[in-house]
């Protein structure tokens, strides 16, 4: 039986994937796994049994990643069950700043009353006028999986795109259009496009990198989208640019005390992913994760540790075990195996960063002794005999 518990409402579609086995809890103290959209856990500290975060949705701000890495507790992540999301925000956003639609539907609201509003509106919507989309060149800062889907749409719309991701997946790559202009330079996307939409985590190397100097190389009127997270962008260049004309809208789903109401900013709370489908997606991919980690030992989609993946276990045991990534170690586990008389049928040992996950398949069943033989490793995390 496996214990989880809910620090956010998340979606039936996927709470319903769990079978009998797995029971409900309120407190976290009895958690076995964590299903979390936005709830801050730094102060979560006390998890004895916990063994697996999952989060419905892209960005992991909100969880202890060096903590629980240290304590070997796998967090999943659910990239690309919101993309479809967030990229009709971005679309959406674009057409906004093209077009003051925000503007006209305002004029609208101010002057319902009026008798004569159909003959008024005729004068007034010049005040409204804006450009299209169609043959103006966007930017796209980041080909994962939300940007894949905002260049080729964009590309649909006969729009000339433009692409840069140094990091470009062989995935990402067979879904992007061929259309698609794949720069080497950041700085080709902030001369030459009318529309730079930002697609990239939140890390120490991409804070802040859209600046003062990135917007400066930029045209004027150009339009900055950012639906991906706070801190990309520098807050007072932006603004400066906006206030002396040099930036034409800056359009955001991060609205922060610096921004909100400044003129130019479209602002939106948070809403990329704010959709039935959006969130039903994510919902069943971190149940299914989850699922697959607790029963088989399996890692998919994990921000701490490397994907490693056995399938369904078919022989007499099988040992999952998290542990530093350092010399040695899989001599020392093979080494403790064949102390214990158990013969490997297969195995797998992946790393990522610091960390490091090996699965073991055995023909013989676990003991105690064995699993503390490996535990008393010096630079094992955790161990868990899967069967």
């Amino acid at each position: 039986m496996f214990q989880y518990k809910c620090l956010n409402p998340i979606s039936a579609c996927g709470t319903s994937l769990f079978t009998e086995e797995y029971k409900q809890v309120e407190e976290l103290q009895e958690a076995d796994a964590v299903l979390v959209r936005s709830a801050a856990m730094h102060d979560m500290q006390d998890v004895p049994n916990l063994l697996a975060v999952a989060r419905a949705g892209a960005g992991v701000n909100n969880i202890p990643i060096a903590d629980y890495s240290d304590k070997g507790i796998v967090v999943f992540n659910t990239p690309g069950a919101n993309a479809n999301g967030v990229k009709e925000m971005v679309i959406a956003g674009m057409l906004l700043a093209s077009r003051d639609l925000i503007g006209g539907n305002k004029w609208v609201e101010e002057n319902k009353e009026d008798p004569n509003i159909t003959k008024a509106m005729e004068k007034a919507k010049k005040a409204f006028a804006g450009r299209e989309i169609q043959n103006k060149k966007i930017g796209v800062i980041g080909l994962g999986a939300i940007g894949v889907l905002v260049a080729n749409a964009a590309h649909n719309l006969n729009m000339e795109v433009y692409g840069y991701d140094p990091f470009l997946s062989v995935k990402s790559a067979w879904n992007l259009s061929r259309a698609v202009h794949h720069v080497s330079s950041i700085d080709e996307i902030f001369e030459n496009c009318d529309f730079i939409t930002i697609h990239v985590p939140l890390l120490d190397s991409t804070k802040n990198m859209i600046s003062a100097e990135g917007i400066a190389k930029m045209k004027k009127d150009a339009v900055i989208l950012n639906f991906a997270r706070n801190g990309l962008v520098d807050e007072d260049a932006l603004v400066a640019a906006l206030e002396n004309g040099k930036l034409a809208h800056y359009v955001t789903d991060f609205p922060t005390p610096k921004v909100a109401g400044v003129d130019g900013v479209i602002a939106f709370p948070h809403l990329g992913a704010s959709t039935e489908e959006s969130e039903d997606n994510c919902a069943e991919m971190a149940v299914e994760q989850l699922m697959d980690y607790l029963e088989n030992g399996n890692i998919t989609n994990s921000v701490n540790y490397p994907n490693t993946q056995l399938g369904v276990c078919q022989t007499q045991g099988r040992i999952s075990i998290l542990h530093r990534n350092i010399p040695n170690m899989l001599t020392r586990f093979t080494g403790a195996f064949a102390k214990d008389n158990i013969n490997i049928t297969e195995m797998s040992n992946k790393t990522k960063g610091d960390y490091a996950y090996a699965i073991f398949d055995v023909d013989s069943q676990i003991t105690e002794g064995s699993v503390q033989h490996i535990t008393d490793i010096e630079g094992v995390l955790k161990v868990r005999v899967i069967k």
